[in-house]
């Protein structure tokens, strides 16, 4: 008896010959990234962009704000716009490790595509949505993923077909249960562009005093507004936002740089260096130093 197919054993397969090591690998195909982690993770802080990226074996947890979330094989997540998160990877074995697919999504193609395609438009309304979802992958949606990872094998038609498939998978997640989060981001009329506005700046801005009767005239919106929308896109408050971004960068000034406490802290944005250690602290569960200590002596254990 032939046993059904399933594209998820194959996808599996496929990231598993070109992701060798743990870490996450670029692929000749620009937008598609892979991630393999054969031994289980401590909680990792990390800035997620807009992606679509589908977990092909293994489980994992991820933490936006307030919420949090349990996926594994044949699942996806949906990011809509940069969020700061904590993941972890539990559950893994050497002989099965973690395997994740994942495809950076552009607004450029995204809104491309909306100006050649109906897709429903029931989800502008004034109420915004969280801008991350997980949810189980469609048959059509794992089938055009499986496509594109096929031509991996066959690099010489990269070119000429990636670019094809990508827009189908972007087609699927628009028409898909998760459609209304990429129209909410993508279109004007939506509160979520002016989330998405106001998280751009924030990224580029982190540094700086945040005053957000500006940062609501600057987006259009009346400070009771931002705070509404921002915390129901992103489960935290532009304040909190600011304060992850101020506190993931000085943790990689200091890991990556090798800057002294103070003088990440400062760069940062903060004043008051007994605030960073206090706040940083919270986010880690260690001060500053001593956390960085440990990741500094962890990655001399590798």
């Amino acid at each position: 008896m032939t046993l059904p197919f399933n594209p998820n054993q194959e996808l599996a397969s496929i990231v598993a010959r070109f992701a060798t090591e743990d870490g996450e690998f670029a692929t000749p195909i620009p937008s598609v990234t892979l991630h393999r982690q054969s031994a289980d993770t401590p909680l990792q802080h990390r800035a997620y962009r807009p992606a679509f990226a589908v977990v092909v074996q293994g489980r994992k947890s991820l933490t936006l704000g307030t919420d949090t979330f349990h996926y594994g094989a044949g699942q996806y997540v949906l990011t809509a716009l940069d969020l700061p998160v904590s993941t972890q990877i539990t559950g893994v074995a050497n002989a099965t490790p973690y395997l994740c697919f994942g495809m950076s999504l552009e607004s450029e193609r995204l809104n491309e595509l909306l100006s050649r395609v109906s897709v429903p438009r029931q989800a502008l309304t004034a109420d915004a949505m969280r801008g991350l979802a997980v949810s189980h992958a469609s048959p059509e949606l794992l089938d055009a993923t499986l496509r594109l990872i096929r031509l991996l094998d066959t690099p010489d038609d990269i070119p000429a077909m990636a670019p094809l498939i990508e827009q189908e998978i972007l087609y699927r997640l628009l028409t898909g249960p998760d459609g209304p989060r990429l129209l909410q981001i993508a279109t004007a009329e939506g509160q979520g562009n002016r989330v998405a506005r106001a998280v751009s700046w924030l990224r580029g801005n982190f540094a700086q005093p945040l005053r957000i009767e500006e940062l609501a005239e600057r987006v259009g919106m009346s400070v009771s507004s931002l705070h509404h929308h921002f915390k129901a896109v992103t489960a935290m408050s532009p304040m909190q936002y600011q304060k992850q971004l101020r506190l993931h960068e000085a943790r990689r000034l200091m890991i990556v740089e090798q800057l002294d406490v103070g003088s990440a802290g400062h760069r940062v944005g903060y004043q008051s260096p007994s605030q960073f250690s206090r706040e940083y602290s919270r986010l880690y569960g260690l001060p500053p130093l001593k956390d960085v200590e440990a990741m500094r002596s962890a990655a001399a254990a590798e």
